[in-house]
């Protein structure tokens, strides 16, 4: 059987021969995720530093800011996928211990190579851990079609009003109150704020489906799925809400298009527009 959104501890046990990735991090402290694994994680399990391993320079050939965590180029994420062992057809479970933004994250980017066979573990393991890190068994594989989508600040300016953006930050720096890591508070006019935790129950596990559904559903309303625009505080978190609204079933491509530089790209020029409360 195939995952491509969420998948239970239980089925995880189950799977011959899945590549799993843990992407555990902590923004403020950045060795706290890798710390962890190292101390004990899923057997078989490799670790993907945010930083180090899925992030691009931050400053692009023209000397603008790109982002706290722009994407990396494609080429070379897909040689670091080759080297862990990625191959046509190979489940992938990504994973974090922080309920799943940094594993949707690499969701969405396994997804950007065009490899459809991943998914985010649902909720925390509950197995044995290890401290052996696998020898990776590198393969030939090579990237296909992009199955995620993707807008740039250019455009996304030019197209305000006529999407519908939603902000998975939470509330406090999507109105403005407070803006502890990037240059201006407040947030792109004309978005909506869904903090990516509200897609979690009690339990730290994903709502089911159809709630999910339900309430992305009034969110979302009345624009199609090509006109949803996902962004956060640095294009990590907003994945989470599109991880959400694909297992919900909801929207194409994969619950609408990613803004990779989100608010850190968007604040830090002074000529866009910035809205308040």
């Amino acid at each position: 059987m195939t995952y491509t959104t969420l998948i239970t501890p239980t089925e995880l046990r189950d799977l011959a021969n899945p590549l799993i990735l843990e992407a555990s991090f902590d923004l403020a402290d950045t060795d706290a995720g890798e710390r962890a694994y190292t101390a004990g994680h899923i057997p078989g399990a490799h670790y993907l530093h945010l930083d180090r391993d899925l992030c691009g320079d931050k400053t692009g050939p023209d000397g603008t800011f790109r982002g706290r965590h722009p994407l990396p180029e494609r080429s070379d994420f897909a040689a670091l996928m080759r080297r862990l062992g990625l191959a046509a057809g190979r489940q992938v479970v990504a994973y974090d211990r922080q309920g799943g933004p940094y594993a949707a994250h690499l969701w969405w980017m396994l997804r950007w190579l065009g490899h459809a066979e991943v998914a985010v573990l649902d909720g925390a393991w509950d197995g044995e851990l290890c401290t052996t890190v696998p020898a990776p068994t590198p393969t030939d594989w090579q990237p296909g079609p992009s199955l995620a989508g993707q807008i740039d600040a250019a455009t996304l300016l030019k197209k305000l009003g006529q999407v519908r953006l939603i902000d998975a930050r939470a509330a406090e720096r999507f109105r403005g109150d407070v803006e502890p890591l990037d240059k201006a508070a407040g947030h792109i006019p004309g978005a909506s704020n869904r903090f990516f935790k509200d897609n979690l129950a009690a339990d730290g596990r994903f709502k089911p489906a159809a709630e999910l559904r339900a309430e992305f559903a009034a969110l979302l309303a009345p624009y199609p799925a090509d006109q949803i625009v996902h962004q956060c505080g640095s294009g990590v978190t907003a994945c989470h809400n599109l991880l959400a609204m694909a297992h919900a079933g909801l929207g194409e491509p994969l619950g609408g298009l990613l803004y990779p530089g989100s608010w850190s790209e968007w604040s830090a020029d002074p000529a866009r527009p910035i809205a308040k409360a």
